[in-house]
């Protein structure tokens, strides 16, 4: 699908859009880009207006250097939305997307909370824009076993060329004793971390204890919009009591469980997917 891009007030966000009728926007994973998502959006885009963003610091949006909260998320998603002028709209979001869109509904609702007693058209506007909330194996709640599992990428991270040049003599001695699929996916790695600042910001400096500052998990009751959680049963990623925690946390949240599938279950169950999706909001 054709990117486009819009200017926002510090930042230009780049964003598929495709069908017509009540918008869903759709945010992607930790190493994803507006492409991950398009499963979902080829089957909506028959009788929805579908909107893939590239968040901040992914795909072809900017990718400026800073340490890469969620409120920076939840700002470039909000700028999005306005500049667009989307008075109403679905919003779907998957595994770091989930985090961001449980974010910004977050903020939605205290926004609700400061004009409760405001009878103004902002009021109501802001209470009527989210019209529902789908968290597909969502991420955001705080987890410390994160901490340390992704320190043997660190040297990934490196910005010396002798990493480049101990890859490749690593490749041609593989290629001998036929393991070099292994360091061809190694470098592929080292590529996508080098030119992905948010992957880059969050293993060498989020996953600690001290800065797990932004996780959502002491909030989520804030949220007043109805929402939909899909987990995988065998994600080793994102484990099923995250999704639980938003489930049991969200004042008006169910979820959704499919069986068998992992963390990759845009790709492997769309239908399934899809079909709970719009059950939910025919309900």
């Amino acid at each position: 699908m054709k990117k486009q891009t819009i200017q926002l007030e510090k930042y230009t966000a780049a964003y598929t859009s495709v069908g017509k009728g009540t918008p869903i926007i759709f945010l992607h994973g930790f190493f994803g880009d507006s492409s991950t998502l398009e499963p979902l959006v080829t089957i909506f885009q028959e009788d929805y207006h579908c909107l893939s963003l590239d968040l901040l610091g992914f795909g072809d949006s900017s990718k400026p250097n800073i340490n890469y909260l969620i409120e920076d998320q939840v700002t470039f998603l909000q700028e999005f939305i306005r500049i667009l002028k989307l008075n109403e709209f679905y919003l779907v979001g998957y595994s770091y997307g989930g985090w961001v869109a449980s974010a910004y509904a977050i903020a939605q609702s205290q926004v609700e909370m400061n004009h409760g007693s405001e009878k103004t058209q902002l009021t109501t506007l802001n209470k009527t824009a989210l019209k529902q909330l789908v968290l597909i194996a969502p991420a955001g709640i705080r987890d410390d076993q994160f901490v340390g599992r992704y320190d043997h990428l660190k040297p990934l991270l490196w910005e010396s060329p002798l990493v480049d040049f101990c890859l490749g003599i690593m490749l041609t001695i593989a290629k001998f004793i036929g393991k070099d699929e292994k360091i061809k996916f190694i470098r592929e790695v080292r590529h996508s971390l080098i030119n992905q600042p948010v992957a880059k910001a969050m293993i060498s400096d989020r996953l600690k204890l001290e800065k797990a500052i932004d996780t959502v998990e002491t909030k989520i009751k804030e949220i007043t919009a109805s929402t939909l959680i899909i987990a995988a049963e065998n994600d080793q990623v994102i484990p099923l009591w995250h999704s639980q925690t938003y489930e049991n946390n969200i004042p008006h949240a169910s979820l959704e469980i499919i069986e068998t599938a992992d963390h990759n279950l845009i790709h492997s169950h769309s239908q399934k997917i899809s079909q709970l999706i719009k059950q939910s909001w025919l309900s």
